[in-house]
């Protein structure tokens, strides 16, 4: 079944070519991309029975034995995020797909969204499994090229602006990583990362210290670690809630899943778990700190997307196949949920007209399902039991305790503490978008927001508009969004209570059918997690214990040739 690997990045990418050759037949185009998708998914699933069973798979591309050729590994790691992965990025195309309809507009999305997506797609995919340095790099840039289409989606000038920040960051972590690459290669005479397992521990100690801290900051900068996160709250906020959520969900990972490989097959000896931890420590910290002084949904959820790094960075940092397995079971966890949170701050925005707490109110009235959506995600981020984030802290916590150093117990108490303010943080959202009345204030003045707190201190003389036809959102001069009246504007079906009356109670809201199900299949995707938890513990402890194992995934990739 080694035949199967390959497709994880052909069909994504031929899916794309034909796409981009159906530009004007968006019927087509969403067919495509559904089409490849679900075959992606299939084939991940599939992968993921049979490595469970016979261990990993490996494909040597075009017969060239390793290392002189290209590998592909699929191991237990690889196909859990696989199929997670390729999950999500379905999810989220049925979900852009609603808001096209749902705008009543033949063009919306715009027609270059499906081919980048699939793109995007075939970036995230080869990544995981990619057996050598270099593949992983290619996929990395196959990734920012994809991002930075979809990040700028609409051309506005906030978006541009944000883009250009995560463009630029990222060609600078894809400067250290090529650069730190160039130096294995000087050091090991490879770029397979099996062989450079085996190589690696020859070195001298000050050598192997240079390249392991390059390939962690290079890696750390795409995770979005502290201090290296700076440019994450600016950049995904801006996006349309489809790509923040998918950028959410799956880009951070990618970094995540580099660290993880990196700790465990490449360096395996605890070098820098110190650091790791220190830096697990710090990223919660501060990441939650952001997120409690956040009155925007999107940038709260931002802040809250790089606090939770922090505990994946945790369990790696413990060096133990307890605390492996718990950062991967986490990191699926986080996947989904904050995903799923994501998607449902796109269908806040298109009820309340903006993300913006101080203009937020009423929700609860105007989409009782919506508040439902919404409670859930929010309860599994905070870690309430029993749901799944409760279980991967707890499963941190343990692998914490049972390390015993005075270091892993600061962790546990930054863990606590971050996961009391993250559900202080969304709580907080819940009573200001949904349980309290929209402000009489502030729905006088709908257009203010977050971006600039006092905007709604100036005359209330309109502002000159620009407004996207793709997704019906308006962008003032001052950097706001809102979503207009517009023709194509993606809106709810009724008027808000800013457009029936100042201090209006908002009347009920039917939302797109298609975007309530798509929303309900993903929140119900997070509760899945907490009913096969022990299953996906049980997979995750397997897949820590190989990763402990390096010996395992060199025997694999080299073989014979060795």
């Amino acid at each position: 079944m080694t035949w199967l690997v390959p497709l994880l990045v052909l069909v994504p990418l031929l899916g794309a070519a034909g796409a981009l050759d159906l530009l004007r037949h968006q019927k087509l185009q969403q067919a495509i991309t559904v089409a490849a998708l679900v075959v992606a998914l299939a084939v991940a699933a599939t992968l993921l029975v049979l490595v469970d069973r016979h261990g990993t798979i490996v494909v040597q591309v075009g017969g060239w034995e390793a290392p002189y050729g290209i590998s592909l590994v699929v191991d237990r790691l690889s196909a859990l995020l696989l199929t997670v992965s390729a999950s999500v990025l379905l999810i989220v195309l049925l979900f852009s797909i609603g808001q096209g309809l749902a705008a009543d507009d033949g063009e919306a999305p715009v027609t270059i969204f499906y081919p980048t997506y699939l793109v995007l797609a075939a970036g995230v995919l080869d990544s995981f499994i990619a057996g050598d340095l270099f593949n992983l790099y290619v996929a990395f840039e196959m990734l920012l090229v994809a991002s930075y289409v979809l990040i700028t989606l609409g051309g506005s000038e906030q978006r541009v602006r944000a883009g250009t920040t995560y463009i630029v960051t990222s060609l600078i972590a894809s400067a250290i990583f090529l650069a730190a690459i160039g130096l294995v290669y000087g050091a090991t005479g490879t770029v397979n990362i099996a062989q450079i397992s085996e190589r690696v521990a020859g070195l001298p100690e000050h050598v192997q210290l240079l390249l392991h801290t390059m390939l962690l900051i290079g890696f750390g900068i795409k995770a979005a670690v502290f201090p290296l996160a700076f440019w994450l709250p600016d950049s995904y906020p801006t996006a349309p809630a489809p790509v923040t959520a998918v950028f959410a969900g799956l880009l951070t990972k990618v970094g995540i899943y580099a660290i993880i490989r990196l700790e465990t097959i490449i360096f395996p000896r605890p070098q820098l778990n110190t650091v790791l931890l220190i830096v697990a420590v710090l990223t919660m910290v501060v990441g939650v700190l952001g997120a409690v002084s956040q009155t925007d949904v999107k940038r709260l959820l931002s802040f809250t997307l790089i606090s939770h790094i922090g505990f994946m960075v945790m369990g790696v940092g413990l060096g133990s196949v307890v605390g492996t397995a718990a950062a991967v079971f986490y990191t699926v966890h986080h996947i989904v949920v904050q995903t799923t949170l994501f998607l449902v701050s796109g269908l806040m925005e298109r009820v309340g007209g903006t993300t913006s707490t101080r203009s937020l109110g009423g929700l609860l009235t105007a989409a009782p399902l919506l508040a439902a959506l919404y409670l859930v995600p929010a309860f599994n981020l905070g870690g309430i039991p029993p749901f799944s984030g409760f279980i991967g802290k707890l499963g941190l916590f343990r692998a914490a305790a049972i390390d015993g150093s005075p270091l892993a117990y600061v962790t546990i108490g930054a863990g606590v503490v971050t996961s009391l303010l993250t559900l202080y943080a969304l709580m907080r959202v819940w009573d200001a978008a949904f349980w309290r009345p929209k402000p009489a204030a502030e729905a006088a003045a709908p257009h203010a927001s977050v971006a600039e707190p006092h905007a709604h201190l100036r005359s209330p003389e309109p502002a000159p508009l620009t407004v996207s036809e793709e997704t019906g959102e308006a962008f003032h001069p001052d950097g706001s969004v809102t979503v207009t009246d517009a023709p194509h504007a993606t809106r709810a079906s009724r008027p808000t209570a800013a457009q029936e009356g100042v201090g209006e109670a908002p009347a009920k809201v039917r939302l797109p059918r298609m975007l309530v199900g798509v929303t309900t299949v993903a929140v119900l995707g997070s509760v899945a997690l907490t009913v096969v938890a022990g299953p996906l513990y049980g997979y995750a402890t397997r897949a820590a214990e190989s990763l402990e194992s390096p010996d395992r995934y060199v025997q694999a990739v080299l073989g014979g040739s060795r």
